[in-house]
């Protein structure tokens, strides 16, 4: 089902680390406190992931309840943006690459200028 998220309206990371023994009310509460987003938004996927980069969660209000979802890889390891306190709305092309094992933020860092002696 995490493989194909065609059925959604929107894909919604929560970057950084999330404890993912919560459950699906403590998730609603981090989309409603935190990024402040309405957790109850029909077809709206949000994922989570620990300090674990193998698993994640995902949260979907499917119009009559909310569908709680886990995802432990085999093998491999997500490529999860730590950026914290941060939610990120993603493309389905980036979904695709996110759950293929790809990078899906931009990790280009500034370049210090030369100096002259």
């Amino acid at each position: 089902m995490l493989n194909d998220a065609k059925g959604f309206r929107r894909v919604v990371i929560a970057c950084g680390r999330t404890d993912l023994r919560r459950g699906i009310d403590g998730l609603a509460a981090i989309i409603q406190e935190q990024f402040r987003m309405d957790p109850s938004e029909k077809n709206v996927l949000f994922l989570f992931c620990g300090t674990r980069l193998d698993r994640i969660k995902g949260l979907v209000f499917e119009g009559d309840g909310y569908l709680l979802l886990y995802k432990r890889l085999a093998a491999g390891r997500f490529q999860w943006p730590r950026t914290p306190q941060e939610a990120m709305e993603i493309t389905q092309e980036q979904f695709d690459l996110l759950m293929s094992g790809m990078t899906i933020v931009s990790t280009i860092r500034e370049a210090k200028p030369n100096r002259l002696y």
